[in-house]
């Protein structure tokens, strides 16, 4: 369990089913209060000004409707405190560069290791 004075809740952000349902299994296993997003629309509406920001983001960089950081700064910019994780299959090192300019935490290339991204996500609240 997350050591902390509340749960910490997670947004998990990703088209395919199959990786938000094995990071929601792993992350409510720790203790973490998960909720999903399978598009940018839905990911925005999860991290919107004025709502309680979720305390972590594991964010895909290419949804059906983003291609590209827009959404991370979009995150940055309605939730600066949230730790975010960008996860991708897609990097570049100039990606990398930028998502790291923009506020994410950490850069993660697909396929990872589901037990990995737990740990990614209790360091980078650890870190908050």
């Amino acid at each position: 369990m997350p050591n902390s004075s509340h749960t910490k809740r997670v947004l998990v952000v990703d088209d395919e089913l199959l990786i938000r349902w094995a990071l929601r299994e792993a992350l409510e296993a720790k203790g973490y209060v998960v909720t999903e997003a399978a598009d940018a629309a839905a990911a925005k509406m999860a991290v919107r000004v004025g709502a309680e920001p979720p305390d972590a983001v594991v964010l895909d960089y290419r949804l059906p409707d983003s291609s590209d950081l827009t959404l991370l700064a979009a995150m940055r910019d309605a939730a600066p405190a949230t730790a975010v994780i960008m996860m991708t299959a897609h990097s570049t090192p100039d990606m990398v560069s930028s998502a790291l300019d923009l506020g994410a935490v950490r850069v993660v290339s697909k396929p990872f290791e589901v037990h990995e991204m737990v740990d990614f996500v209790a360091t980078a609240l650890a870190a908050r």
